[in-house]
């Protein structure tokens, strides 16, 4: 792969903001490497070297759209509620957003798959994941944190899919809110099995332990006398450790 040249002017930069521009007002046959060398005011060349190919150019900029759409979400992390399951609802609605304002270069992000957009896709899974692990720590979640996961990127990309597939003078914002609800009520119970006032193992331990009655189908007796013990260890202590 080319080496890639990180600063701001670079001839690999302009490049990709040529092509994330062609690619915003015109989809992506408007991405032909003759106009974007053109609109970067490069030759042809230019893009093969540094990209390889169209291929190449579209990791490039699907790259870069998961890069930008993480720097707004880090600078929102601040501003997002501490209420897990309202931070909740805030991540998606910047997703759902992000899809409805950039159709195409939503649409080259998820159909990228190459090792180029790893590492920030990576990390926007980190985020989410983050978010979900919040929900599972405060007894929100009703299913499997990578079920939920599933879930809320579903949704998301439906989301931005069905409103874009709309004719514009048929669609109603209330879709957004009503998926985004839905997505909700599939992931979160209506009230925490952790009480909200409290956090960490031992009230987590002690939601676990009383509904060990109900999972008795599912455990040996040997291996839930032995989750039961340990569950009684932390829900009693709140960290002094054990000889």
């Amino acid at each position: 792969m080319p080496s890639r040249d990180t600063t701001d002017n670079s001839p690999r930069r302009r490049i990709v903001e040529a092509a994330v521009e062609l690619l915003e007002s015109g989809g992506p046959e408007a991405v032909s490497t003759r106009a974007v060398a053109a609109a970067a005011g490069m030759q042809p060349p230019a893009i093969y070297r540094h990209f390889g190919d169209k291929d190449g150019l579209l990791e490039a900029v699907a790259e870069h759209g998961y890069t930008q759409f993480l720097k707004d979400k880090r600078a929102q992390l601040d501003l997002t509620p501490a209420d897990p399951v309202q931070e909740l609802r805030h991540g998606w609605d910047m997703v759902v957003e992000f899809g409805v304002s950039h159709r195409e270069l939503f649409a080259v992000m998820n159909r990228s798959t190459s090792s180029g957009t790893d590492a920030a896709h990576r990390a926007g899974l980190e985020i989410l994941h983050g978010r979900v692990c919040r929900l599972a720590a405060a007894g929100w979640l009703r299913v499997d944190e990578e079920l939920a996961a599933q879930i809320i990127q579903a949704t998301g990309q439906g989301a931005v899919t069905t409103w874009h597939s709309t004719p514009a003078e048929r669609r109603d914002p209330m879709l957004l809110t009503v998926l985004r609800e839905a997505m909700i009520a599939a992931v979160t119970r209506a009230e925490p099995t952790v009480p909200a006032e409290e956090s960490g193992p031992a009230p987590a331990a002690r939601a676990l332990r009383a509904a060990l009655p109900d999972k008795a189908d599912v455990l040996s007796d040997a291996e839930q006398s032995l989750l039961h013990e340990w569950l009684t260890r932390l829900a009693a202590d709140a960290g002094t450790p054990h000889a």
